[in-house]
């Protein structure tokens, strides 16, 4: 593989800025397609709402590498409406398709109204895409009543079937919390439910066909027709257990090399931008200066905040792409291990970050602004685990060095802003793990006295596998500022906010394996507004 040029980047910002710009392009400039078949097969997808704007998303894909539509950007014509039927079109245009960004299309439409729900759809030729379903959020100054939001990550697809996801979609539900792990880059083993075609995901046309596996599920795609996404990720996006700038655990058979890791990286991250429904802006980075940014691979922009009225601020974070190389790696291998931090100095030390310390600059200063402090609740979408988990029963520790438990100094300093700034009502929600757990926000986990700062919500995957119950009521022992875990079922959460208390629901399905599988409730917590203890319902 080969590092991408500066000039390379730049030309796929500019694609990344015309495609969400269209409407000053003249049609005339554009290819028209002409085809018989469907290009809509990996369906419609909406994201990155605000009070005014949103993105409208669509690939067109249709079977072979690029589906024939050759090298010429292609018109997409596109309406918003306020009804269904697009009788009442509230905005149209016509966005360019072109085939260095994979032929995606990210209209970004401003000048909405606030808290309304729309409805959109892409023509290409004659062929029409499935109708999607979005909406706009409430100001920012705007006394909310309720907001549902959905949360879920990990969907491996020879695990099972996205059937949760046919189950999410009668929550009625403003919005998806997406928190990592949307592909997995390597091949199947025997043995598993369904198998992905493809082997080792390696370069951008592997990343391309891998999403285009995975969006051609239909319960998938009905998801997101439904409602506005809110997308950050982990590390399968690019590959198991990267951090940073530091390749991940590369296994006997894997065949990529350490050395091309930032050309891989950025492919996997182009590959995201063209099948997420999130702004051109993502592409750019608020980290430092744009050229230094792009000469050093391809980064993103994914952390950002946004508020749903005054009943809550939205905060998405990152905690791959700007965080320090796990420490103590078993027989100093890349990625995670298991480790006893009495046997490993360099665990303590107080500099090392999860989101990297521009990132979390940013999410402080965000933190102490009027916004947060008078928002009923800020909530925090991130990909892992935030508190502490000892594996090990008895005295000592044993934790794991991927998740926050490696980064001590990182969580205390969250934890403290979140102290100092009186941050009301602060609800981390995550995933990564494949198991649900449930606790309270600890500023000392050591401290069994410590006070609670906030709530977690850590969810399940959707197919991904995990160990099963024999040890969970051994290390919810261990482990008392979790109050509920399970390390078995497979499915979402759904949280839904009011001014007076926030009701999580843990939705999980009877047999991933099955895709007529029923949905069930797990269990559900409450949490009174201004009182950061969860209740069991």
């Amino acid at each position: 593989m080969t590092a991408p040029t500066l000039a390379d980047r730049r030309r796929l910002l500019q694609l990344a800025c015309l495609s969400a710009a269209t409407w000053c392009l003249p049609q005339s400039a554009l290819s028209q397609l002409r085809s018989s078949t469907n290009p809509f097969t990996l369906g419609v997808a909406s994201g990155s709402p605000t009070h005014e704007s949103l993105v409208l998303w669509t690939r067109l894909h249709v079977p072979g590498f690029f589906g024939g539509l050759g090298s010429a950007p292609v018109a997409v014509r596109w309406e918003l409406a306020q009804d269904e039927q697009f009788s009442r079109i509230v905005q149209s245009g016509v966005a360019s398709a072109s085939s260095e960004l994979a032929h995606s299309v990210h209209v970004e439409v401003s000048g909405l109204a606030a808290d309304r729900w729309y409805f959109y759809r892409f023509m290409a030729g004659d062929a029409v895409s499935p109708v999607g379903r979005t909406r706009t959020f409430p100001k920012p100054e705007a006394l909310a009543a309720r907001l549902r939001l959905g949360y879920a990550s990990c969907q491996k697809w020879e695990d099972g079937y996205f059937s949760a996801w046919r189950h999410m979609r009668q929550e009625n539900l403003d919005a998806v919390m997406f928190l990592g792990d949307y592909i997995y880059e390597y091949p199947a083993p025997n043995g598993k439910v369904r198998v992905p075609t493809g082997g080792w995901v390696l370069t951008l046309d592997d990343y391309r066909r891998r999403y285009a596996l995975y969006k051609g599920d239909a319960d998938l795609q009905a998801m997101h027709a439904a409602c506005p996404w809110l997308m950050t990720w982990d590390d399968h996006e690019v590959q198991n257990d990267y951090a940073g700038s530091q390749a991940g655990f590369s296994s006997a058979f894997d065949p990529s090399s350490p050395a091309d890791f930032l050309s891989r990286r950025a492919a996997a991250y182009q590959a995201y931008y063209e099948h997420m429904p999130i702004r051109a802006a993502t592409l750019s980075t608020a980290l430092g200066d744009l050229s230094h940014a792009l000469q050093a691979g391809a980064e993103m922009r994914i952390h950002s905040r946004v508020s749903f009225g005054r009943l809550a601020s939205l905060y998405l974070l990152d905690t791959r792409q700007h965080k320090d190389p796990q420490v103590c790696p078993r027989d100093g291998a890349l990625g995670s291990a298991m480790v006893d931090p009495a046997t490993c100095p360099a665990w303590q030390y107080p500099a090392r970050s999860l989101l990297g310390q521009k990132q979390e600059r940013w999410l402080r200063d965000e933190l102490a602004t009027p916004q947060a402090r008078e928002s009923g609740w800020n909530v925090l979408g991130q990909s892992s685990l935030f508190g502490q988990r000892d594996f090990k029963p008895g005295p000592g520790q044993t934790l794991w060095n991927d998740g926050w438990d490696g980064y001590a100094g990182a969580r205390t300093r969250l934890t403290q802003a979140l102290q100092q700034q009186a941050v009301p009502n602060p609800v981390l929600l995550g995933g990564d793990v494949h198991e649900n757990w449930v606790g309270h926000v600890k500023f000392d986990y050591n401290d069994p006295a410590s006070a609670s700062v906030g709530v977690e919500f850590c969810g399940t995957s959707i197919t991904s596998r995990s160990g099963g119950n024999a040890k969970t009521a051994q290390r919810l022992a261990e482990n008392p500022h979790f109050i509920f875990a399970d390390a078995q079922a497979k499915g979402y959460g759904v949280v839904e906010f009011t001014p007076s208390q926030l009701t999580t629901t843990l939705r999980v399905v009877d047999d991933v394996t099955r895709q007529d599988t029923r949905i069930d409730t797990l269990a559900t917590f409450t949490v009174q507004s201004g009182r950061p203890v969860i209740e069991r319902v």
